[in-house]
């Protein structure tokens, strides 16, 4: 429960102007440990993964710290009018008061939250809503001080060694190879008219769009470049059958496609809404890859057609690699989830989305996905930004959980290895992925995705496998356009905090 010290880390020794105070009170902190209060501590559930927590600390603590306190101020303190050590106890008390209270108020607040991360299994998820400032120490009777905090979810691990699990397994072709061969230069290709139509998949359509709900015209967009694939992703919207409800399309021919807004359009009410997308097709495009040259090839860093057939295969077994993980990781969750049911707060997923979400695009990025996939994984997870959210968080406190039951930590070799990878994968030096990291405040981020992967690895181990077909995966397009005017919203924006009670009543 460190995350509880910080509060009271804030409030800093409270006699800066006098330092004969402060220079007794850390001497002797340093020389002999605290002893531990008779705090009384209660513990209620307030909703998901929330406590309310109320300490009671009894005056005969703070009577004896005063004490401690005033006899090192009378021994020590210097008092305009008496010799060092000799003024009359009443005049230092009148004189050190204010300092001397707020001192005691830091030193057991502080104590106190360190002793109830010991005695009691909080762990807290942020800090608490403890302001030191707005606490009192009472002139009689004991000091109690009451706050809120998210914890992690409680529950048990079930026996996760040994788990009988089923990994997808593929055989890659010469036509797998052909094809994700075609998917890295398609980036490099040139469209050429189609005259013959009957577009199929990885055709182009240009078309205009427009876009309708419940009749009502919502959108335009004319001469838009759309790759047919099995589902294709706009900025606002994501339409999960336009491969089926397109092929076959030539030029001069409408099609209706159905299309499912997502939580970053512009309208409020067209969030999760479906709607329908009337295109009038105004020519069929097919790409012309471009000739494997030396050239070229030197740009890709191979020599020759042979050493990028060996490249894509790399690249494949790295997709297949992480298509697995992510079926094992919904499997072992499914398992936890099945022996232990508990829900998150919805304040929570959306304040955790961003993360959760940049945790996916790195994994994926590791897998040696590329960019334009990546976006359009992207926004099928921001389609539903809570359910994925939900599931995300799931995994990683069942994850983080059992690295801390097989004590699987993360080191700064580590956390550089990772760096060095991705540096690696982009082209960039380390240096500039560290920076863009810190940048966007992903460095614990990376952290927890190592750690996860460490305890993900630790199962697998240990696992019984099953080997089944891979399913096949459905090809995803990206559009750079939305379909409906306005600002963006971000999904994964979380809330403003609220302000504390006391706070919003001045």
């Amino acid at each position: 429960m460190t995350d509880e010290k910080e509060p009271a880390e804030d409030t800093g020794a409270a006699v800066a102007e006098e330092p004969e105070v402060e220079a007794g009170a850390e001497a002797q902190a340093e020389e002999k440990k605290e002893e531990k209060l008779n705090q009384s501590v209660e513990l209620i559930d307030t909703g998901p993964c929330k406590k309310h927590i109320k300490v009671t600390i009894p005056r005969a603590d703070l009577d004896k710290k005063f004490e401690e306190k005033y006899k090192d101020l009378v021994d020590d303190s210097q008092v305009p009018g008496f010799r060092p050590g000799k003024a009359p106890k009443q005049i230092v008390i009148r004189k050190f008061k204010k300092e001397v209270t707020e001192q005691i108020r830091a030193q057991v607040l502080m104590a106190s939250l360190e002793q109830l991360a010991e005695d009691f299994d909080v762990a807290p998820l942020s800090p608490p809503d403890i302001n030191p400032n707005k606490l009192e120490i009472p002139e009689k009777g004991d000091f109690i001080y009451e706050f809120d905090v998210e914890v992690r979810p409680q529950f048990d691990l079930p026996e996760y060694k040994g788990l009988k699990l089923k990994r997808p397994v593929k055989t890659f072709t010469d036509d797998d190879v052909v094809k994700e061969e075609h998917r890295i230069l398609s980036r490099y290709g040139q469209l050429v008219p189609k005259p013959e139509g009957n577009a199929q998949i990885g055709d182009f359509l240009i078309v205009d769009m427009t876009t309708k709900y419940a009749g009502q015209v919502i959108g335009k967009l004319k001469e838009t470049t759309i790759r047919i694939d099995d589902t294709v992703t706009f900025k606002d919207a994501v339409a999960p059958k336009f491969g089926e409800q397109t092929v076959g399309a030539n030029a001069g021919d409408t099609k209706t496609v159905n299309i499912t807004m997502t939580q970053a359009t512009a309208q409020e009410m067209l969030r999760g809404q479906n709607v329908d997308a009337i295109l009038e097709i105004k020519d069929v495009k097919k790409l012309r890859l471009p000739e494997l040259t030396e050239d070229f090839l030197s740009n890709l860093g191979v020599r020759t057609p042979e050493q990028l057939r060996e490249s894509v295969r790399v690249v494949l077994d790295r997709r297949l690699e992480y298509q697995q993980r992510q079926s094992i990781r919904e499997q072992v969750l499914l398992h936890i989830a099945a022996s232990s049911q508990w829900e998150l707060p919805q304040d929570l997923l959306m304040r955790q989305a961003r993360k959760t979400l940049a945790r996916r695009v790195m994994e994926m990025r590791e897998a040696g996905l590329g960019e334009d996939e990546i976006k359009a994984r992207q926004r099928l997870l921001e389609r539903d930004v809570l359910q994925s959210t939900e599931l995300g968080l799931k995994e990683h406190f069942v994850l983080q959980k059992l690295a801390e039951v097989e004590k699987i930590e993360v080191g700064d070799d580590d956390v550089a290895d990772e760096i060095e990878r991705m540096a690696d994968q982009s082209g960039e030096s380390p240096r500039r992925v560290r920076a863009q990291l810190e940048k966007d405040d992903l460095l614990d981020t990376l952290a927890a995705q190592i750690i996860e992967r460490k305890a993900l690895d630790l199962i697998l181990d240990n696992a019984e496998y099953e080997d089944v077909p891979l399913d096949k995966e459905p090809g995803l397009a990206v559009v750079e356009q939305q379909t409906v005017e306005g600002e963006l919203q971000d999904p994964t924006q979380a809330p403003p905090e609220e302000k504390p009670a006391e706070e919003k009543s001045e």
